[in-house]
């Protein structure tokens, strides 16, 4: 399945929620089937994956190593299910092999890992670790004259991580203007609120203050996610996206609750959420009110 979609006239939106609501239900079952953490971390970034790889990123799943491809690092990489299940959803590799998640001897760690799994870039987990990563690699196809753009995906309580400014600070310095970065704003960490465990606002200022272009939208609303990442590409300079995102979202009991961020939904639990996302995906088709 070969992929051009940045080059799209008229973007599909209804074809990219309906893949964002598969891999909601994805996340789900994997979480709950291997007994997994960050079913809510998973959710709340799925909107923004689904949009990088449904409209935005240029790649061929047929050639996930394609020289010209775009590169998408997920640095909260504890919220691999998504990527997972993303890739899975535009053809990477099977459906069926999401089954394996987070069993003994499978390539689908919890941690998105690298290892085996068609499209992913780079291991992570340890927070901070990916911005770093991503400013190298845009700063050398710079260099070398490439084409391609880098994409990272950073949590809001990674930011509490001083490895990231100081990537941020490199990437402005050297004008890495084939840098984008999301961050998935959903405004809660492990165990507490952002807020109460390290204030990160005025967030969008801090950023500008370090030399970066800085565009806010609705991280769930994807006419608005890919024009904020449309207006991020097209800078000079390195581009960061501020998704104010809920975490757990589609399934009510879920959203905004510290308790899912290493629960996962077993029995009852799980008919629950199952019953949640079918009807957020029914009334998002109908009303498409995140649009």
């Amino acid at each position: 399945m070969t992929i051009s979609v940045s080059l799209e006239s008229e973007p599909d939106f209804d074809a990219v929620r309906d893949v964002a609501h598969r891999v909601r239900r994805h996340v789900l079952d994997m979480t709950s089937r291997g007994k997994s953490s960050h079913v809510g971390s998973a959710l709340s970034m799925v909107d923004i994956v689904t949009v990088l790889y449904g409209h935005v990123m240029r790649y061929d799943s047929a050639q996930p190593r394609a020289a010209d491809r775009d590169r998408f690092i997920l640095s909260k990489g504890h919220a691999g299910a998504a990527v997972y299940a993303t890739l899975a959803e535009f053809g990477f590799f099977g459906k069926d092999r999401l089954e394996d998640h987070y069993q003994n001897g499978s390539v689908f760690s919890g941690h998105v890992s690298h290892k085996g799994v068609p499209g992913v870039e780079l291991s992570t987990g340890s927070l901070g670790h990916g911005l770093g990563v991503a400013a190298g690699m845009a700063m050398a196809a710079m260099r070398q004259r490439r084409g391609h753009r880098v994409y990272a995906l950073l949590s809001d309580g990674e930011c509490d991580e001083g490895s990231n400014w100081e990537a941020i600070l490199f990437a402005a310095h050297h004008r890495l203007r084939n840098l984008t970065v999301a961050i998935d704003y959903n405004k809660i960490q492990s165990l507490a609120p952002v807020a109460e465990t390290l204030a990160l606002e005025p967030f969008a200022d801090k950023w500008r203050a370090f030399g970066w272009h800085v565009e806010e939208c609705d991280g769930h609303d994807h006419v608005a996610l890919l024009a904020a990442f449309r207006a991020a590409d097209a800078t000079s300079g390195p581009a960061v996206v501020i998704c104010h995102t809920t975490k757990g979202k589609g399934v009510r009991f879920m959203e905004n609750s510290v308790l899912w961020h290493y629960r996962n939904a077993q029995g009852q639990e799980y008919d629950a959420a199952a019953a949640e996302l079918e009807r957020f995906a029914a009334a998002d088709n109908k009303g498409h009110p995140h649009a």
